[in-house]
């Protein structure tokens, strides 16, 4: 018999005891049971009025912020806008920059006249200058209004805009005038306020060569430093300024070469600086490095941004000239292309275009182009692939060469007559990778006596790869055109071309005007140029399609 039986028949009381204490031992938990449950119950209440409670709160601050709280007013950007300056003389100079802070870039430009704008009561006297003279001017992209304006110079000559300035200096970025005769000023890009003025230390006989350039910190204060390139008596000379003083670097030095202009500053692969100048039918080059260390007596050390490369060295020292290639004609522009590995060098000669590779200076390819008289500009033809646009003859014998740059080969031609003079071609990338183009060109094809009448308007032209066989002709203008520009006003949202047109002889002052026109409403009051026979659109569904592309700023 199992010995649990045996216990409950001798004692049988016993038995019946742990059952009773068992069953109210489950009894007593069931009531505490019950009387946890209410607890947590409210517990859980008072979290879900909580989480209610944060909510409301949430939402009531996020009512508060966006209707009650107003946001700033985004200005509104007009698409056209123009403004006059009467009895007055401009120069061949536009630059575009968020002045005012709104997001909308502003326009920069120079103009002579006896005063400034009605809104600035300032005169030429008021900067010692005798009138009249030079002002430059900022004005909003929105809107046209005057930002700001001041006297610079007796005579304009030759402007940088967007140098970075020291933190010290209270200014972010600022402009650099050099002025004739023998001015030096560099204004508050934002404000208009002079950073610094002095009297250059440029000879009275000397021509200011252009462009300026910006070139490293040289004087380590901080601010990148200026190279101002002269000719005197048919000499190329250099002088170097500060960027944050302009107090002149050293002394003046000789380039050894014959005056011209259409120099470039080039980095090699190897990080080093040059100037190189067209040399008759020869490029020539000069060490940025070796021009401060000519001027200043001393030489750089391992911390100086400047250095030389030993290929290019190589390949100057054979020479006396310093010389580091030649070409079948007279050099008339070079412009940097960038390329995979890093820069390569498109020389414009009087015979040829040619792409020469960036390091070993050989001809990647030759492009025969015997009249090439403006310098050639970049954009793409192709998505995310370079081209160069030639203009190739002039007059009513002017043609429109867009090559792939990579090859050399001819991705689009089109024969586009002009006058003489015409604004300089622009492009301006778009949203599928490729760019718009903008040409100046006679409203249609003339003979060449009527090329030379006074009345024939410049008409400028837009192009766009996607449709190869159309022209739209925005703009007519019979204005002198001293300056022309497209740019991206607002990012992702509208572009807009800049004229500046007026007199710019300083004999025959008259009416100077700067005018915004929005791109999008010239493309939609456009006349569509059919270049190729069959297409099936219409010109209102090409206007249509053209007016919804959208522009990029440059990379």
């Amino acid at each position: 018999m199992d010995s649990k039986d045996v216990e409950a028949e001798i004692h049988p009381l016993k038995n019946e005891d742990g059952k009773l204490q068992e069953n109210l031992g489950n009894r007593l938990k069931k009531e505490d049971n019950l009387k946890s449950a209410p607890l947590q119950s409210r517990l859980s209440r008072c979290r879900t009025v909580a989480f209610f409670l944060s909510l409301f709160i949430c939402l009531l601050v996020v009512f508060v912020i966006s209707f009650i709280i107003p946001c700033p007013d985004r200005p509104v950007s007009q698409g056209m806008w123009r403004i006059n300056y009467n009895t007055a003389v401009t120069y061949d100079f536009l630059a575009t920059k968020d002045v005012n802070r709104d997001r909308i870039q502003d326009v920069l430009f120079l103009y002579k006249n006896t005063n400034g704008s009605n809104n600035f009561n300032q005169s030429c006297a008021d900067e010692g200058f005798s009138s009249p003279c030079s002002f430059m001017a900022a004005v909003s992209g929105a809107n046209g209004s005057v930002l700001w304006e001041r006297p610079v110079a007796q005579d304009g000559a030759l402007v940088l805009c967007d140098v970075p300035q020291a933190r010290d200096s209270g200014a972010s970025s600022a402009c650099i005038l050099v002025g004739r005769p023998g001015s030096l000023i560099a204004v508050d890009l934002l404000t208009g306020n002079t950073l610094w003025s002095h009297s250059s230390s440029l000879r009275r006989n000397a021509s200011i060569l252009s462009p300026l350039l910006r070139v490293p910190d040289l004087d380590a204060d901080g601010t990148p430093d200026l190279l101002v390139l002269t000719q005197e008596d048919k000499e190329v000379n250099s002088y170097i300024y500060s960027g944050k003083t302009g107090h002149q670097i050293g002394h003046r030095g000789s380039l050894g070469v014959d005056g011209t202009s259409g120099f470039l500053l080039y980095v090699t692969r190897a990080g080093a600086h040059y100037i190189l100048l067209p040399c008759a039918s020869s490029l020539c080059g000069r060490s940025v490095k070796g021009i401060y260390e000519k001027a200043t007596e001393k030489v750089t050390g391992r911390d100086s941004p400047l250095r030389k490369d030993p290929r290019w060295e190589d390949v100057l020292s054979t020479t006396p000239q310093r010389l580091l290639s030649h070409s079948s004609g007279a050099i008339h522009y070079l412009v940097n292309v960038p390329g995979k590995g890093g820069e390569d060098l498109l020389l414009v000669s009087s015979e040829s275009c040619v792409l020469l590779d960036g390091q070993e200076l050989a001809p990647r390819w030759t492009f025969s182009a015997p009249q090439v008289l403006r310098k050639p500009i970049l954009g793409h033809y192709k998505p995310d692939t370079l081209a160069v646009v030639i203009e190739n003859g002039t007059g009513i014998d002017r043609q429109i060469l867009l090559l792939d740059l990579s090859t050399g080969v001819v991705l689009w031609d089109q024969a586009l007559p002009a006058l003489p003079g015409y604004p300089q071609s622009a492009s301006l990338p778009t949203a599928d990778h490729r760019s718009a183009f903008f040409f100046w060109g006679l409203h249609e094809l003339v003979g060449a006596n009527q090329t030379e009448s006074r009345d024939t308007q410049h008409s400028l032209y837009m192009f766009h790869p996607t449709l190869p066989g159309v022209l739209l002709e925005l703009a007519n203008v019979s204005a002198d055109i001293v300056a022309f520009q497209v740019a991206l006003f607002e990012p992702s949202r509208h572009a807009a071309c800049i004229l500046l047109t007026g007199p710019a002889s300083p004999g025959a002052p008259g009416l100077v005007s700067v005018a915004k026109l929005k791109v999008q409403d010239l493309v939609l009051s456009s006349r569509v140029v059919h270049l190729t026979e069959g297409g099936s659109d219409s010109d209102q569904a090409i206007r249509d399609r053209l007016s919804r592309l959208r522009y990029q700023s440059e990379a």
